[in-house]
């Protein structure tokens, strides 16, 4: 008992404190109108929670979390290779197989997002609220958890309500959603975030490597830095919006970064203390490994006190019979539960295009339209201060602004909600951009966008436009070439080269010079080249045949450019003869014979 009072007055001052300085972080942080800050990082108050924001716009649609605390001492961190010999409680170590994986998606997002700052010790609190390190570990050699981790269904009875999106594919529930895995994703969400982290070709979230790394990216998705305190809030509330979460979150953040332990795969301890048990003295559930209905609240029976009767009822005399029948007391009246008010997200009907059209980029380049969609109700009214979900979908490298391809808007008063700027990658082509409404399920609204190649309108030669070289020999000379585009330096441009026929025959040759694949082998036609960032592009070395003439090598380029240069093939001139070395030119010593005069 003793222990439990120490431990209740431990949670109550860390909470304060936690709380404290978050409150005054997100105070100074959530200024109303703010679009941008000078270096283009999404700071709108879209992007921070607030208390209407729908719970399918989370992680975790805001399930139940374990609200166990750190211990009050750290332990000093310990290597995390070989056979772990830290001592430490069970409590605040961290299994083997799940600290790998922190660790390896910190570093992938190190690499992906360097701004973003993400630490381990995160994921590691986060992974600690939600599943207790995967229930202490519980993974196999792969890193996926011996049985699903699956939270109680999101049936709006005591938690949010969030109807089935993936027919039951990852959390067996066709009717409603339920957040899986060791970092407790709903399926919606794990839709767009999924990440394969451990190279399997699969994108599972009960796999602690692939779970880690898709939390790591949703919690840098909106281009925040984690190295600050308020854009940290942001992250973690939108992970689970609820002050409490976050401030559970802080104190296992705090504990993990002031050191930790690895201890083996599976002797993790599983945290008690349930965020949906309100009941006093009660056990909490056991684990989140199935639905949970949320729980019931006990009643103590009562003695019904003896009541007076009326002043003007006289009592009778025992055993005489009464002088009025006993009246039956009047039925309980029932008293209809509220109807719930609408919110604007329950009124969309449908999803209009606000007038986007020519989504078309060069690669490489921001598209110079952004997408913009039109929440309304059935009549065609406009609905304000609805989530609207823009995903990026198809073979394509293209993203958003700060290199993601999911981003949430809210509708402004119009019902208009305006995507961030997209920017093209370099694979060119078709892909599409769809938006939905977030919390409510209604036809999506696709976006078609085209990437195109980037383009030159001139080629020149930086050296001779004429090469020679002997039969059989090679060009002493290297072609090398520069585009631009209008007056301007063009990298990145794709180069045909083709030895053509002649002026008046593009087509490919079949003999004269050539190059030289891999293995050797002639090569009439290069393609795939492209200028480096000065514009500049050097062709591989040119060789000749046995066939003497002269050929052209055409270079062209998307946008038009092209350029000609002459190859010459043909044998040395023979030497000129030097007369005072040539017997033939050299002057007569026979003694002439004509008569003389």
């Amino acid at each position: 008992m003793a222990a439990h009072f120490d431990r209740r007055l431990r949670k109550a001052a860390v909470t304060t404190t936690v709380a404290a300085v978050a409150v005054a972080a997100l105070s100074a942080s959530q200024a109303p109108d703010v679009t941008a800050d000078g270096n283009g990082r999404q700071t709108t108050s879209d992007n921070v929670p607030t208390s209407d924001t729908p719970a399918a716009d989370s992680a975790t649609g805001n399930s139940p979390y374990y609200t166990d605390l750190p211990p009050l001492n750290s332990p000093s961190p310990a290597p995390t290779t070989g056979t772990p010999t830290s001592p430490g409680s069970s409590e605040a170590g961290i299994p083997a197989t799940v600290l790998d994986a922190y660790k390896k998606a910190e570093s992938e997002l190190r690499r992906a997002k360097p701004g973003c700052n993400l630490p381990w010790q995160l994921l590691a609190a986060i992974g600690k609220v939600e599943s207790g390190q995967a229930r202490g570990g519980r993974v196999d050699a792969n890193g996926t958890t011996i049985g699903r981790i699956i939270g109680p269904q999101l049936d709006g009875n005591g938690f949010a309500l969030i109807k089935d999106t993936d027919n039951g594919v990852y959390d067996g529930n066709s009717s409603y959603d339920n957040a899986v895995g060791p970092m407790q994703f709903i399926p919606s969400t794990w839709a767009w975030a999924g990440r394969d982290g451990n190279g399997d070709g699969k994108e599972d979230p009960n796999n602690v490597y692939d779970a880690a790394l898709a939390a790591g990216h949703y919690l840098c998705r909106y281009d925040w830095d984690l190295s600050d305190q308020a854009d940290l809030n942001r992250a973690i509330l939108s992970y689970n919006n609820s002050q409490d979460y976050l401030n559970t979150v802080l104190s296992w953040l705090e504990h993990y970064r002031k050191g930790t332990h690895e201890i083996p795969d599976g002797t993790g301890s599983l945290p008690v203390g349930r965020s949906d048990d309100t009941r006093a003295g009660a056990s909490p559930s056991p684990g989140r490994t199935g639905a949970n209905t949320g729980p019931q609240t006990p009643t103590t029976p009562t003695t019904p006190s003896p009541s007076k009767p009326p002043a003007s009822e006289k009592p009778t005399k025992p055993g005489s019979p009464s002088t009025k029948p006993p009246t039956d007391p009047a039925p309980p009246t029932e008293t209809p539960a509220p109807t719930p008010t609408p919110t604007p997200t329950d009124t969309v009907h449908h999803l209009e295009n606000a007038g986007t059209t020519d989504l078309t980029a060069t690669a490489g380049d921001t598209f110079a339209k952004k997408i913009s969609t039109r929440a309304e109700t059935k009549a065609g009214d406009a609905v304000g201060k609805v989530r609207i979900r823009f995903t990026v979908l198809g073979d394509t490298d293209a993203t958003f602004t700060g290199g993601e391809k999911v981003a949430a808007v809210t509708t402004n008063a119009s019902g208009v909600a305006e995507a961030p700027a997209l920017v093209a990658g370099e694979r060119t082509g078709a892909f599409t951009v769809r938006a939905t409404v977030v919390g409510r399920t209604v036809p999506g609204l696709d976006y078609k966008a085209t990437v195109t190649e980037r383009v030159a309108d001139t080629l020149t030669s930086t050296g001779s436009k004429e090469l020679t070289c002997t039969p059989g020999g090679e060009f002493a000379d290297q072609v090398e070439v520069k585009a631009t585009l209008k007056g301007a330096v063009a990298d990145q441009v794709a180069v045909t080269a083709t030895l053509i026929k002649s002026d008046a025959d593009p087509a490919e040759n079949d003999k004269g010079p050539y190059f030289k694949d891999a293995d050797g082998k002639a090569v009439r036609t290069l393609t795939g080249r492209k200028t480096d960032a000065e514009g500049l592009l050097r062709l591989p070395k040119l060789y000749a045949d046995d066939t003497e003439g002269t050929y052209i090598l055409r270079l062209t380029t998307p946008g038009g450019a092209a350029l000609d240069i002459t190859l010459k093939v043909a044998k040395p001139a023979e030497p000129t003869p030097d007369p005072s070395t040539d017997p033939s030119t050299a002057p007569s010593a026979t003694p002439s014979t004509e008569p003389t005069a």
